[in-house]
């Protein structure tokens, strides 16, 4: 038996069980999620920066999102206000690095 503790897509469990094997979990309220998922979005960047593939980037944007939601945000909002900064102040497209202010 191995031991997770951790915080997994939603379908995973169903995943687990279709695999034959069986798991134990459990739901986290609300208000103990945030620490969880911050945990999960470090998990997810230190998988990206080993892998650097599309589906670890998926990971990172799918824990964005939930970190968008638990805070009162929809999906579509944080879209918005990507969109809006992106306009405002660019995005990293161009790979402009700063060097200094004088």
């Amino acid at each position: 038996m191995k031991v997770y503790n951790k915080l997994v897509r939603d379908k995973i469990p169903q995943v687990i069980e279709e695999d034959g094997r069986k798991c134990e979990t459990s739901i986290v309220p609300k208000e103990k999620l945030l620490p969880l998922l911050e945990e999960k979005l470090k998990e997810e960047i230190n998988e990206f920066m080993e892998d650097k593939n599309l589906e670890e980037l998926a990971d990172i944007m799918e824990v964005v999102f939930g970190l968008s939601e638990n805070l009162g945000y929809s999906e579509e909002d944080l879209l918005k206000k990507r969109e809006e900064k992106k306009e405002e102040r660019g995005g990293f497209k161009d790979g402009v690095f700063l060097e200094k202010v004088l």
